[in-house]
């Protein structure tokens, strides 16, 4: 029986890609910041719910040992912890920028790097990274978001050619918008109070933006599970995994007109 690790288990694509694997017979290592809230996940006798906050390191380490000591193996890493800053780039205080990156990337980076020793061991593993549309196209008031989403990109994409020689396989999934509660609990909005110069800009942008949020086309947790689970299982070295209609049209249509057209086809957009 195989086992896969996932962080933030708590809610939303965790939390579902925690149900489909242990549906599918895997043990699963749910980790979350707060273990003792989780009622659904714990019950199940193939589920370890443990607790792993990215932003500090003992608590990766210790996960992964409970993990290894409940189930004796790790198969899958799925990092999907993070969160998002939304609003002019100006109005983000230090500390704001930094938590940012220390969530999505920083935390991502520690606990890949924790696990790493692991599937060296074991000369197998796979590593899945949740990125995003936004991890390759570029939208207004979503900076920090993206750029840490572009990292991202670009982290597993490199380290990709590096683990394949211990037989580690990288994932990069890129859903749309997705059902959830995250631009809710998992949204910093930052304040232009202090920035007036903005406020025009921001008003007609943010209807766009909240248009995009609330998309017909966004697709359900679930739907991003079962792709998450086609990744961890294809025995492919395919990286990139495009989830949500919303998501395939605009890399495809990024892809058809060609950069300078498509800037000037979201300038457009959100003007």
């Amino acid at each position: 029986m195989k086992t896969i690790m996932i962080t933030g288990s708590s809610s939303g694509i965790g939390k579902a890609a925690a149900r489909y694997f242990a549906e599918q017979g895997w043990n699963v290592i749910a980790t979350m910041r707060s273990p003792e809230r989780e009622t659904e996940l714990s019950p199940l006798e193939n589920v370890l719910v443990t607790r792993l906050d990215v932003e500090q390191q003992e608590t990766i380490q210790e996960a992964v040992r409970l993990g290894l000591e409940r189930f004796g193996t790790i198969d899958v890493l799925l990092n999907n912890a993070g969160y998002g800053v939304l609003g002019i780039f100006e109005a983000a205080s230090d500390e704001q920028i930094r938590k940012q990156f220390e969530v999505n990337v920083f935390g991502l980076m520690a606990v890949t790097k924790a696990i790493l020793p692991h599937f060296r061991a074991n000369h197998n593993g796979v590593i899945i990274n949740l990125s995003s549309m936004s991890g390759r196209v570029g939208l207004p008031s979503f900076s920090l978001y993206h750029a840490t989403k572009f990292a991202i990109e670009g982290f597993t994409e490199t380290l990709s050619f590096e683990l394949a020689s211990q037989n580690i396989r990288l994932k990069l999934i890129e859903p749309g918008v997705v059902k959830t509660d995250f631009f809710g609990r998992s949204l910093d909005l930052l304040s232009i109070e202090s920035l007036p110069d903005y406020r025009a800009y921001s008003e007609s942008v943010q209807p766009l933006v909240e248009a995009i949020i609330k998309t017909d086309s966004a697709c359900t947790p679930e739907l991003v599970a079962e792709i998450i689970y086609q990744a961890a299982t294809d025995g492919t070295k395919q990286l990139r995994y495009v989830v949500g209609e919303d998501a395939k049209a605009l890399l495809e249509l990024r892809k058809e007109i060609g950069e300078d057209a498509f800037v000037q086809h979201i300038t457009q957009q959100f003007s």
